[in-house]
């Protein structure tokens, strides 16, 4: 527009003079004027294109948060005690058929088996073995475990952009870290070492950053009350799980039952308009846990696993700003044995499983090879439903009750390390070379079972910030899906025990803020976390009574201080 002006005014300036009979001293001037004029027009110019600028190339709003961490674990009687349970009654039936050669002949399989094992030998000739009992496969041993400072650093980046009116995307970035490490792969020797899609954002997994959220909301659809989100979904930090955190409600559902990411759809009723109950919504989530058999070789027609499928509900009941309740059910259906991803192998499994790769691994003691893993089978279904209850005093007290149940309904399969909350059997076949081996023939349970679990906890201002204690217990087939929870011992809301938490959270600015606390698990059944292998009493596993592939845990502490910059 200026540039249209400026150009009117040089024609009038160029114009015959005597058309306007101006003098020198007069065109002078208002070529000076036009000049000014002009440096005007381009100021305001400038000024106007910057917020057209700003609104074309920065579409998406970002935001932030970075927290160092410094954590002090101790683990107290753990204990290895590997081993299988074998089927002896089987055994039994088919010695005596021969089918594994003569006892007295010490080239058959059952006489070299019976020479290499005296004591196995001597117990199953004096029928002390019978039925399916545990057999341990090494000397237990029992001992204390100490990491007296372990650092890690958590950058979470936030993306927002308006699509539309009624339209927005939402998206977060996550960066999860030990200090000097970047290798992404752990060791496997519990099942929070294993990092996979669900629960990558809450594993420190190196320098690189994971998409933990990706999703539209969709509003007001057709001028209605209904709504619809499509993506990676929002479902980590539920309540009442972010009040430890220090944040606001950032997942969908209750974060006693889900702290797992994963990809799906929600669509929504508000129906507060209805009812006349403030912020009551009804909402239908639906998701898929694992893909079966794409990128899993399935060219070579060997697949024997189906999707996992999850659907359910998740209802605001309340939630006017002081109350909040929530009801929770869903269903997860076609569990599998495992999920996709990458593990350093576990030399100790080598020398229970595999003795030539064994005799191999002795020239490279520090070595642990990494290798892909996958499901071998689906073992059942699982259902979740839980009822939370948060509210804030109005002398700023907020305090929260939750409980959750779930229900496992194995299908009595197993992979190599069990089904659902169930053992493998093994039992007794000649390998190619002849000689006698153990292979997976069932499960040493294949009932369903019930858990539960009660979360308590209270936040009360104090000096410059809040205190806050937490308690939450797991009973033995407790089966939540919380497992993306960053709590360095592991996710306390998975525990099968009892977990108590003390906090302090210390205010820097509005921006900033300190939090120093301490976990204290009591573990009382193994397998936390884990829907696969029976549940052992940590105490059975301890004195001999139980085996268990994994290291059992009896007590552990963690104390921490963490430091968070929001931006």
């Amino acid at each position: 527009m200026y540039r249209l002006i400026a150009l009117l005014l040089a024609l009038l300036v160029s114009a015959p003079a005597n058309l306007f009979a101006a003098t020198q001293q007069d065109i002078e001037s208002l070529r000076k004027q036009i000049e000014e004029l002009t440096e005007e027009l381009e100021y305001l110019s400038a000024r106007i294109d910057k917020p057209e600028r700003h609104a074309t190339l920065d579409r998406i709003q970002w935001s932030g948060d970075l927290r160092v961490k410094a954590d002090t674990l101790h683990y107290r009687d753990v204990t290895f005690n590997p081993g299988i349970n074998i089927d002896f009654d089987d055994f039994g039936a088919r010695a005596m058929q021969g089918e594994f050669g003569n006892p007295a002949d010490p080239t058959s399989a059952l006489g070299q088996m019976m020479a290499g094992n005296p004591d196995l030998a001597q117990a199953f000739m004096n029928g002390q073995l019978a039925g399916v009992m545990p057999f341990a496969m090494q000397e237990k041993r029992t001992y204390d475990l100490n990491n007296d400072i372990i650092y890690t650093t958590r950058l979470r980046l936030g993306m927002k952009a308006k699509v539309a009116d009624n339209v927005d995307f939402i998206g977060r970035l996550l960066m999860y870290k030990n200090w000097g490490d970047s290798t992404g792969v752990k060791v496997f020797d519990s099942w929070g070492a294993f990092t996979m899609d669900g629960t990558n954002s809450g594993n420190t997994t190196g320098d690189w950053l994971h998409v933990e959220r990706a999703f539209f909301d969709w509003k007001d659809i057709g001028g209605s009350n209904f709504y619809l989100s499509i993506g990676r979904r929002p479902s980590t930090y539920g309540a009442p799980s972010h009040l430890r955190e220090n944040e606001l409600r950032g997942g969908t559902p209750s974060g006693h039952l889900v702290h797992f990411n994963f990809d799906g759809i929600t669509a929504g009723y508000k129906l507060s308009e209805l009812t006349g109950i403030e912020g009551q919504t009804v909402r239908f989530c639906y998701g898929q846990g694992f893909e079966s058999e794409w990128g899993n070789g399935e060219m070579f027609n060997q697949i024997n696993t189906k999707d996992v499928h999850l659907g359910g509900f998740n209802i605001d009941a309340l939630n006017d700003g002081t109350n909040f309740l929530q009801l929770t059910l869903f269903r997860a259906m076609d569990v599998t044995d495992g999920f996709k991803g990458l593990i350093a192998f576990p030399n100790q499994f080598a020398e229970l499983f595999e003795l030539d790769l064994n005799n191999d691994l002795q020239n490279f003691p520090s070595f642990n090879f990494v290798t892909r893993v996958q499901p071998a089978t689906n073992i059942g279904d699982i259902t979740l439903g839980g009822i939370g209850f948060t509210r804030q005093e109005e002398n700023g007290i907020n305090w929260f009750v939750s409980g959750g149940w779930t229900y496992s309904e194995p299908n009595g399969k197993s992979g190599m390390f069990g089904g659902l909350l169930s053992d493998p059997v093994y039992r007794a076949v000649l390998d190619d070379t002849g000689n006698i081996a153990f292979a997976p023939a069932g499960v040493t349970d294949s009932d369903n079972h019930h858990g539960y679990s009660i979360y308590l906890g209270i936040q009360i201002p104090s000096w410059k910030g809040k205190a806050g204690l937490e308690y939450n217990y797991g009973s033995q087939y407790w089966n939540p899906f919380t497992q993306a929870q960053d709590d360095m011992i592991g996710p306390k809301l998975a525990t099968r025990g009892h977990v108590g938490e003390a906090y302090y959270i210390f205010d820097i600015n509005r921006n900033m803020f300190l939090k120093i606390g301490g976990l204290y698990y009591d573990y009382v059944y193994t397998g936390s976390g884990s829907p696969v292998g029976a549940p052992q009493k940590v105490k059975d596993v301890k004195n001999g009574k139980a085996v268990s592939l994994l290291p059992a845990v009896d007590t552990a502490w963690d104390a921490y201080l963490s430091m968070t910059v929001k931006f």
